[in-house]
């Protein structure tokens, strides 16, 4: 059972023999004291199995209790950042003791209740820094006093956090499908049509789903809440509280704030959000739209302009809890107008660009000085694209690319660069190609031939595995990446995920095992081993290595799939 408190609260309520009750599970109780609108002013309380938003000024760092009473107590801590990334922390600590003497009836003094609580950091059991939705499972916790610390220190930003004692039975967010991504079928001047897999919890536990599409041109959104903050960036809805105040839809006028113009009125968030928000100067409204569809899982959307990028998100909603979870976002860029066949490339710029199944595009690179070499470094996302390149039309190369590849041209006065890419016919393509006259400007990190993970199958133990991959002569940081993955886990799966694209910066924090620095001069001798330890018998493991260029892009590895033994 969890047991909702406050530690201000704990500190100031009038000590007595029978200890003060707090908000529980039990919802007749918790129902009357939420009522009780006294009861959580200023407060910090998580309820169980319910999502709070709150605010957070930027260095100012916020925290909650929360009390777990008996051992072996199962327990989920879901936090959502919203329009800043977020650092916190979970911790426990011993419960204090209420009283010094179970008999004597004499309540313990003030000041040592205090320290009982204020003087101990208790057991940090999981942190997290960044925009991710992340959380905290487990299936058996201790008894103890549990506390949340947040802190942004980026900006101002909103939150959320949901905390429950029975995550097995709430199920609160909607499940995603066994493939999240977002399909784009059809690609168009001015529209785009999207496809999906419907969610488990509409399909199967035939709960009350509908789908919210966000389209915009600047990124994709990890959150709704996210969206929703950029939506009301400049709305009043969204203006911070004053310091001091609770941000709570809870009556202030309850406990001795007057209302800023009207004193016979009662001072709350939701009546006058205004009366005390900050004053903010008026923002443009931002190019950002938001559409709910109910339960179709393919849309069209249009009166989008042509040759134009935009970003893709979609948000399975539960409107019964008001939740939600995001499926992994994509882009697509519109299908130029008839006069404008080509996109021009800069000289050493990187240039993303997508390609629909079976397509084509045609980018240019002209450049403005002589030049006597031209370097063209291309790096496919998804599966292989075909490259052409003409100088002045006469075709210099026309080679299949997997991966990362370079080419490097010679170069002539004046001339002008045609490059034709060539989609998969297996489905819609995406890549990074970058063009320049300088040598020495190589945005993307150098690869050996073979980018497989090898595994040794006698060094494997019940908690450990030993891996091999190859380098090169450049030096490079690589970093590697566990996940732990369903027995059932297989190649159709794995390959759905091999977006070499996605970087390090979209893995969790939990999953990383280390970075290291590495290369070798004899390219013979470009080989890394390393031991991953503190698995648990007989899971599978996916692992990922990344290898970082100087300019900061990354290229992930092939991913290898890895067991423990079962038996040792």
């Amino acid at each position: 059972m969890l047991l909702l408190r406050c530690l201000p609260l704990l500190l100031l309520l009038p000590l007595s023999s029978r200890p003060q009750k707090f908000p529980t599970r039990d919802e007749e109780l918790f129902q009357m004291q939420i009522r009780d609108k006294a009861f959580f002013h200023d407060s910090a309380v998580i309820p169980d199995g319910a999502e709070i938003s709150s605010y957070l000024f930027r260095d100012t760092p916020k925290r909650y209790f929360f009390v777990v009473e008996e051992d072996n107590t199962p327990l989920a801590v879901t936090v959502t950042p919203c329009d800043a990334p977020l650092e916190w922390k979970l911790s426990v600590q011993e419960l204090p003791e209420e009283a010094s003497g179970e008999g004597s009836g004499e309540p313990e003094p003030l000041e040592q209740q205090k320290q009982q609580i204020t003087n101990e950091e208790g057991t940090e059991l999981f942190s997290y820094k960044g925009n991710d939705v992340e959380y905290f499972v487990s299936s058996s916790s201790p008894s103890g006093l549990y506390q949340l610390d947040l802190l942004s220190t980026e900006k101002d930003t909103h939150f959320k956090v949901y905390a429950t004692t029975t995550p097995e039975s709430d199920q609160p967010y909607p499940e995603l499908p066994y493939d999240p991504r977002i399909d784009v079928t059809s690609l168009g001047r001015t529209t785009v049509t999207l496809a999906w897999k419907p969610s488990p919890t509409a399909s199967l536990l035939k709960q009350p789903i509908q789908y919210c599409i966000v389209i915009n041109k600047e990124h994709n959104f990890k959150s709704l809440c996210a969206v929703e903050a950029k939506l009301s960036s400049d709305d009043a809805f969204m203006m911070a509280p004053k310091p001091g105040l609770d941000f709570s839809p809870f009556d202030f006028a309850h406990f001795g704030f007057p209302s800023d113009n009207n004193s016979g009125k009662e001072r709350s968030f939701l009546k006058s959000p205004s009366k005390f928000g900050r004053q903010t100067s008026s923002k443009p409204r931002v190019d950002l739209h938001k559409v709910c569809i109910g339960n179709k899982n393919i849309f069209t959307v249009s009166d989008l302009k042509p040759d134009t990028q935009y970003y893709f998100d979609m948000f399975a909603v539960n409107t019964n809890t008001n939740m939600s979870t995001a499926y992994i976002g994509t882009f697509a860029r519109t299908k130029e107008e008839a006069k404008q066949k080509t996109v021009e490339l800069k000289d050493g710029k990187v240039t993303d660009v997508f390609i629909k199944r079976k397509g084509a595009k045609f980018l240019r690179f002209a450049p403005v000085s002589s030049h006597q070499k031209v370097t063209f470094s291309v790096h496919s996302c998804l599966d292989a694209v075909q490259i052409q390149v003409r100088r002045d039309g006469k075709l210099l190369l026309s080679q299949n690319v997997e991966g990362v590849r370079q080419f490097q041209l010679r170069g002539k006065a004046k001339a002008k660069y045609l490059i034709r890419l060539k989609g998969s016919k297996k489905g819609a393509s995406m890549l990074k190609i970058l063009a320049t006259t300088r040598p020495n400007k190589q945005s993307f990190p150098s690869l050996p031939e073979d980018t497989r993970i090898k595994a040794f199958d006698k060094l494997r133990t019940c908690s450990s595995v030993t891996v091999a991959w190859l380098g090169t002569q450049e030096r490079n940081k690589f970093c590697i990446y566990k996940r732990e993955v369903d027995d059932n886990y297989n190649e159709e799966q794995k390959k759905r995920e091999q977006n070499q694209c996605l970087g390090p910066d979209a893995r969790k924090k939990s999953e990383k095992v280390l970075c290291k620095y590495f290369h070798s001069q004899n390219i013979q001798k470009a080989v890394t081993t390393e031991t991953i330890r503190g698995l648990q018998p007989g899971k599978s493991y996916l692992l990922d290595v990344y290898v970082i260029g100087h300019g900061g892009h990354s290229v992930k590895y092939q991913s290898k799939l890895v067991k423990t033994r079962k038996f040792c």
